[in-house]
């Protein structure tokens, strides 16, 4: 079986119905899935899509913005990813990626007591429908519009506080992947991964990112992929290149080049028997 999947804010101008088709075509067996594009297509027509086509979710983004960040209040967040919940296990999908939200005018400390507060209050529903919350810390340089944990460190102590099987990381290689020790902390960290959110290019600046082609940028993913390996994650591999360098590009040509560069880099996770 693949490890390979992509995920769907890839490929941003495509709507749910063109991302799906083409990856099937393409070889992918999994996709990370866009709550609002598959609200846009229809759950449940995009539910007999994806089996028609053959296609796991791998994870569903997202939810999150609990810190008010995105104009909602907690009570309303936690209804939001309640929903989000109930979404990934009728998917049947590998993990929800959930984020902070942004500090906003709170108190550092305050902010991070609602995200706790809130995976404190949403862990019952992920229990009882057996989907685990990957949670998403993103590189300093954004973390002004979405994010309260901006290495892995932070987001490992975070997640092991929580000491729950419920309770992962959704590692980003692009967002995470710059400092020295993160391959010799991944091989320690493997086991708390739910997915990883796999990207190349060069460092963020003033909040926007600068995606390339995998192999083609700075990020050292074969380091770290091969911690993840030699630590022991098994789970997927999400190519997740976001950025305006890409967007305007040819998305075929984008996920064709993602399996030759994976193939590459890693060939175990291409093709799994």
């Amino acid at each position: 079986m693949s490890r390979l999947s992509f995920n769907e804010m890839t490929s941003f101008r495509w709507n749910f119905e063109e991302d799906i088709s083409q990856a099937a075509a393409l070889g992918y067996t999994a996709i990370g899935l866009c709550r609002q594009k598959l609200g846009d297509f229809g759950v449940q027509e995009g539910m007999a899509l994806l089996a028609a086509m053959g296609l796991r979710v791998s994870n569903v983004c997202w939810a999150g913005g609990f810190t008010g960040s995105d104009g909602r209040n907690l009570i309303e967040s936690i209804a939001d990813a309640t929903e989000a919940i109930r979404l990934t296990a009728a998917l049947r999908a590998g993990c929800l990626v959930v984020y902070s939200g942004a500090r906003g005018g709170h108190t550092t400390s305050h902010a991070r007591r609602l995200f706790r507060e809130a995976i404190d209050r949403l862990l019952p529903s992920a229990e009882d429908f057996g989907v685990t919350l990957g949670i998403k810390a993103v590189h300093t340089e954004c973390a002004i519009d979405c994010g309260l944990l901006t290495s892995l460190a932070e987001a490992s102590e975070f997640v092991r506080s929580f000491d729950h099987p419920r309770v992962k990381l959704a590692f980003d290689t692009y967002h995470l992947g710059w400092d020295q020790d993160v391959p010799l902390r991944l091989a320690e960290a493997a086991s708390d991964i739910a997915i990883v959110h796999l990207s190349d290019g060069l460092p963020p600046s003033r909040g926007e990112t600068h995606c390339c082609r995998l192999g083609e940028g700075d990020v050292p993913l074969r380091a770290i992929l091969a911690a993840l390996e030699h630590g022991g994650y098994e789970g997927d591999y999400d190519v997740k290149l976001v950025g305006a360098e890409l967007d305007s590009g040819d998305y075929r040509d984008l996920m064709t080049h993602s399996q030759s560069a994976m193939a590459e880099l890693l060939p175990s996770v291409a093709y799994r028997g």
